[in-house]
């Protein structure tokens, strides 16, 4: 109960601070919905190949904002616990009983809390769009749940890079490396449909492809039983290799202040 209380504080102080800040909360919502409707007005012709699994380029594309949305909760989480590395917060908190734990997971929880909200801006703006969702309403959930852990993920990443770095220059500075990962991913296409062979030997490889298809399965496929363990595999498995990292080195930020 203890932990449980010190979580609920640090999570409250999270999500003020990132309420506070609309520079947190309103681009992980309007950039990529931006990104897409361009995309989708310029790519529209690529449903007349043959192969191309929908109609509407729209439904193709609107699972993309679930993973650039974790993208900028990897940003949100890594430039607040650098900031409070730089301003002494952690040094001050290592001087009280607050569990380690407690300090990470109630971080993290003000950029899911971002990410939640974003899944359901991101989903309603594909169904005033005309989104033919094939999941149904089953699918919503279950889409949401990916959403965000694919983005607890992403903000562990961003935990540990701000907390072993310390300085949120060095986060700001990871975000190009992230969007690369996007961008050589099936994002834009089926990795079938791929004709250079060294981008589609490279998006095969790439995990943000399995993440992004498992998203757009719910939505052109239905309930694709191989392309939902892919994703969701590999989002828990993330999500645990980044949490862990970012909590051995908040032990190692605490032994050093």
């Amino acid at each position: 109960m203890e932990t449980l209380g010190q979580i609920g504080q640090m999570a409250r102080r999270s999500i003020l601070q990132t309420v506070r800040q609309p520079a947190m909360v309103i681009p992980p919502i309007v950039f990529p919905l931006l990104l897409v409707s361009i995309n989708s007005s310029g790519l529209s012709a690529a449903t007349k190949i043959p192969g191309f699994p929908a109609d509407s380029y729209w439904d193709f594309a609107i699972a993309v904002p679930f993973i650039q949305g974790s993208l900028f909760a990897a940003i949100n989480a890594g430039s607040s616990l650098a900031r409070d590395v730089e301003t002494g917060f952690i040094k001050r908190l290592a001087m009280t009983p607050m569990r380690r734990s407690a300090l990470l997971i109630g971080q993290l929880l003000g950029s899911m809390t971002v990410a939640f909200f974003s899944a359901f801006v991101y989903l309603a703006a594909g169904f005033v769009a005309g989104m033919d969702f094939k999941s149904g309403a089953l699918g919503v959930p279950t889409i949401i749940l990916l959403g965000v852990l694919i983005a607890l993920g992403f903000a562990g990443i961003g935990a540990y890079i701000g907390l072993r770095s310390g300085s949120g220059e060095a986060v700001q500075g990871f975000f190009p490396l992230l969007f690369v990962l996007l961008f050589l991913s099936s994002v834009n296409l089926p990795r079938n449909l791929i004709e250079q062979d060294w981008f589609r030997t490279i998006a095969t490889y790439n995990p943000v492809s399995y993440l992004v298809e498992g998203v757009r399965s719910l939505i052109i496929t239905g309930w694709d039983e191989e392309a939902l363990a892919l994703g969701f595999g590999l989002a828990v498995v993330m999500a645990t290799v980044s949490i862990t990292l970012a909590s051995t080195a908040l032990r190692t930020r605490l032994i050093r202040t």
